[in-house]
């Protein structure tokens, strides 16, 4: 039982927090057509969401980290413990309880992550709008293929991908 509420928390807590990213960028990105746009704004605008939906949501989400996170929850309903519970979010994205190899780079990716994301901030409409539409369809992708993969761990034969447990 406590398996399988982990489980649910972890699924929730992650598209939660992908949920929350989704609509706020979303709103900041329709305000760049508050702006004029001129063709080269329409390119950018283009090469944005088409790069961001190959490298983030194909390459960085569908590829590798949504089979991973998956893994890890039905790996969680499995093998729950009460801080794995608490923190079922944090344990399926592999913050902890992972190789040592995944949690640096998990944590170097965030805080590059955190980086960017402060750069962005930085920007001017419609520019920042222009680069947030291009993450709001990587995330997009991202949680859509992180509920699939979740399905098919649960429910599908032959899902075969690792929780990357020490």
């Amino acid at each position: 039982m406590l398996g399988s509420v982990a489980a649910l928390w972890g699924f929730a807590g992650i598209s939660l927090i992908l949920g929350s990213a989704i609509y706020r960028l979303s709103q900041i990105a329709w305000q760049m057509f508050e702006q004029p746009f001129s063709w080269y704004h329409w390119a950018a605008l283009a090469f944005s969401v088409a790069f961001m939906g190959f490298a983030e949501g194909y390459r960085g989400f569908q590829k590798a980290f949504s089979p991973r996170v998956a893994a890890r929850i039905y790996y969680l309903s499995q093998h729950v413990t009460p801080m794995r519970a608490l923190l079922a979010p944090l344990f399926c994205m592999g913050y902890f309880h992972v190789r040592r190899k995944r949690q640096i780079v998990t944590v170097c990716l965030t805080l590059g992550i955190i980086v960017l994301v402060q750069f962005v901030h930085m920007l001017d409409q419609p520019w920042r709008g222009i680069v947030d539409a291009g993450v709001v369809v990587g995330l997009t992708w991202g949680l859509l293929s992180i509920a699939l993969f979740s399905l098919k761990a649960f429910f599908g034969n032959g899902f075969n991908h690792s929780p990357e447990t020490p």
